[in-house]
């Protein structure tokens, strides 16, 4: 019974996490057109760590990790945070049609998948393997059906998002080596992120002051989508992410951004009236299939008598 419940909370945390996380790419959005990029981070992370400072310090939870445990987390920040959304950020304002950019972003679990085992010692059985390249195939149908290969955004462009998969990946892997090796660094999760978002918001201000101004649109549509990015995505969303990572293994939570572009695009026909294509249906479809067989747990074989 104990492991039907743990199965039951796994799935509940990975149901909301592809929801909330997905909201994202909604909430941004509206944002975007009321500040560049730079700003946007900017705004958003001062804004969530002041928020954490404030939770933290009447739980008489906010304390110094230390040095190096607040550098780690910080750069687990700046890439799982600043990287990876700047480089979706920057390859929309280029120009990259957003089902490019979700199909590069959906390629996280097969990065992921590949370093684990020489990062943190994870083996990948073969069934989970199949899960992941059921999933990507799934993404496919979903998101080539829509691109237009004939996007007139320059070649460089279309590198930008492989800085949100590396980024992403390597905050992941560096997160569940800490948990896996029971590292003295690790965190609480409200700390871990009050440290991420303190590291991302530093990271970012010079950039965003230099380059873009902080030039800012304030309006009731660019207010409610940062209240959104910041405690649907930023808090709830990113503290699932982690939750999951301490549960199960890297490449099973990276399989979960499979999700990303049906589910985006089931989002923006709700929000924005986009046309769902029999496509999108049938690439969510494959994606279900890849992620259960991610996800399922496989047996380790006897060792032969000898």
């Amino acid at each position: 019974m104990k492991s039907i419940s743990l199965l039951h909370h796994t799935w509940l945390l990975a149901f909301g996490f592809v929801l909330l996380w997905n909201s994202g790419f909604i909430a941004a959005k509206y944002a975007l057109p009321y500040a560049e990029p730079l700003t946007l981070l900017f705004w958003r992370y001062w804004l969530l760590a002041f928020i954490l400072f404030g939770y933290l310090a009447l739980r008489r939870r906010l304390e110094w990790p230390g040095t190096k445990a607040a550098l780690i987390a910080s750069l687990i920040g700046i890439l799982a945070h600043g990287v990876w959304l700047g480089c979706v950020f920057y390859s929309l304002q280029y120009g990259v049609p957003a089902g490019i950019v979700a199909l590069v972003v959906a390629l996280q679990p097969m990065t992921t998948a590949t370093f684990s085992g020489l990062v943190v010692g994870e083996r990948t059985p073969l069934l989970r393997w199949a899960g992941l390249l059921i999933g990507l195939a799934g993404v496919m149908v979903a998101v080539l059906a829509r691109t237009e290969l004939t996007d007139a955004a320059s070649v460089f462009a279309y590198f930008i998002p492989f800085g949100s998969v590396a980024a992403i990946t390597a905050a992941s892997l560096i997160q569940r080596r800490i948990e896996v090796k029971r590292d003295v660094h690790r965190m609480a999760v409200d700390l871990g992120l009050f440290y991420q978002s303190l590291g991302t918001a530093l990271a970012v201000t010079i950039p965003a002051v230099l380059f873009e101004g902080l030039v800012t649109e304030w309006n009731p549509v660019f207010a409610g989508a940062m209240l959104w990015l910041i405690l649907g995505v930023s808090l709830m969303a990113y503290a699932l992410m982690w939750l999951l990572i301490v549960e199960i293994d890297a490449t099973r939570v990276a399989s979960l951004f499979y999700f990303g572009p049906p589910v985006t695009m089931v989002m923006a026909w709700v929000a924005f009236g986009d046309r769902l294509l029999p496509t999108d249906l049938a690439g969510l479809g494959i994606v279900a299939v890849g992620v259960v067989l991610t996800l399922l747990k496989t047996q380790a074989r006897p060792a032969a008598a000898g």
